[in-house]
């Protein structure tokens, strides 16, 4: 994954925040809403292509755009500066692949000592109990 070329792939749309904050929200196109188009990729292989389809199905829209929003701050260039970390993080995430768990064995020498205590236990309860003449 090469970020550069990533990154020079996105696309950015400026478009005013909604909600409370005066004059300022009314006049400035703060919000920044990035899109990346993931099938005309040229920076992720065929293989990372399908992993990151699988792992963020759920943000991808059905022509397997995923987008992003930011509006935290004031200024465009901090949101922007946001929302590409966002993405950044998101698409490390959805590359991500877990180790695969390896079955261990149970050793012989535990199996000896657990039926090695179980007589021990057994012995002791016979031990407790009268004696039959």
């Amino acid at each position: 994954m090469d970020t550069e070329k990533i990154i020079s792939e996105l696309g950015f749309k400026a478009v005013r925040s909604s909600g409370a904050g005066g004059q300022n929200v009314n006049k400035v196109s703060s919000k920044v809403v990035l899109s990346f188009d993931l099938d005309n990729s040229q920076a992720l292989s065929d293989e990372e292509k399908i992993l990151l389809k699988d792992n963020l199905s759920t943000r991808l829209t059905s022509e397997n755009i995923l987008i992003l929003n930011c509006d935290e701050d004031r200024s465009q260039l901090k949101n922007k500066e946001i929302v590409v970390k966002r993405f950044l993080e998101l698409i490390k995430k959805g590359l991500y692949v877990p180790k695969v768990r390896k079955a261990t064995k149970v050793p012989k020498s535990v199996i000896k000592k657990r039926i090695k205590d179980k007589k021990n236990v057994s012995d002791l309860k016979q031990s407790r109990r009268k004696p039959d003449f």
